[in-house]
């Protein structure tokens, strides 16, 4: 059953708000991973970073307050299939480190790419339950 104390469109556009600043705020580590200078970066870059971070944590401790506990079973089934997908991500960067280990600066991006990890997979079952639709009757 579906929390009735929300609106299902505004929550569905917080959950695709979150999405696309997902998206964007991990590009910031991908960035400092693969720079070879960071200090050469403007000093825009790291407050962009912490606000992009800071938003996107912001929006998704929303969602998952707004859908709270009445995550729907298909979102389980979704998020479950999610899951079996996206561990798989720790094998790839397995194999990004031993192939390109000394290219990356593991020290500028491991950090962010964690805890957007973390986030991702922590507020997954909210965000399949405001974005699938919803059963009839």
């Amino acid at each position: 059953m579906v929390n009735a104390t929300h609106d299902p469109l505004r929550t569905r556009r917080l959950a695709i708000a979150t999405a696309i600043l997902f998206g964007i705020s991990t590009m910031f580590p991908v960035a400092a991973g693969l720079a070879t200078n960071t200090a050469g970066f403007p000093t825009w870059w790291g407050v962009a970073d912490v606000l992009h971070a800071f938003i996107l944590a912001i929006l998704a401790i929303a969602l998952s307050a707004r859908i709270g506990h009445s995550i729907t079973r298909e979102a389980e089934a979704a998020t479950y299939k999610a899951y079996r997908v996206l561990t798989h991500g720790i094998l790839v960067f397995l194999v990004v480190f031993f192939l390109a280990g000394n290219r990356v600066s593991w020290n500028n991006c491991l950090t962010g790419f964690a805890w957007r990890a973390w986030l991702l997979l922590y507020t997954l079952p909210a965000w399949f339950t405001a974005v699938l639709p919803r059963p009839l009757g």
